[in-house]
């Protein structure tokens, strides 16, 4: 097996792993309901999608049964 010739550094090693690093998703509240959800994703209890508040563009994605 292959050995390292010399110890990595801790600045080296640092460097390395400095792209690994999550970063957290990025949230919006929902125009119509105010809810936090994620940039072009639907809500859970929202049915529409592209509507601005006050706005007529937009579209209905799925029409709600209020029978769970």
């Amino acid at each position: 097996m292959a050995h390292p010739k010399r110890r990595t550094s801790k600045s080296v090693k640092n460097k390395r792993r400095s792209h690994l690093a999550l970063t957290a998703p990025t949230v919006k509240h929902c125009p119509r309901s105010g809810v936090l959800s994620r940039s072009h994703r639907i809500s859970e209890d929202a049915t529409h999608y592209g509507f601005e508040k006050g706005g007529t563009k937009g579209f209905v994605v799925f029409e709600k049964d209020d029978e769970y």
